[in-house]
């Protein structure tokens, strides 16, 4: 490294080493705000009513819950579903670039 650029040692020795901890946080991120946004939909602080909202639908549909079961446990199941298939593909990905795996 010595005599390079410091564009190069970035690019060449910096980047492949912190972008597989960095995609692994971003998706990490991307799974919390999709929680936090539909818990603070179900609790009523999230987006305004005309907007669709995981968290909002669980709300509707909870006093529904002993005759319509579906209303409330299905989009939980969505948010399931999406929050770890997100971190699934991000740790895939992290694999996939790690450069000190064989």
């Amino acid at each position: 490294a010595l005599g390079s650029r410091h564009w190069r040692i970035i690019w060449r020795h910096l980047l492949p080493n912190c972008m597989p901890s960095v995609i692994v946080l971003a998706s990490l991120a991307l799974a919390r705000a999709i929680l936090m946004e539909s818990s603070l939909s179900f609790l009523g602080l999230g987006v305004s009513s005309p907007t669709p909202s995981w968290g909002f639908m669980m709300s509707t549909g909870r006093p529904y819950i002993a005759t319509a079961w579906w209303l409330a446990t299905l989009p939980g199941i969505a948010i399931l579903i999406t929050v770890l298939g997100i971190n699934l593909a991000g740790d895939r990905i992290r694999d996939l670039l790690d450069p000190k795996v064989d």
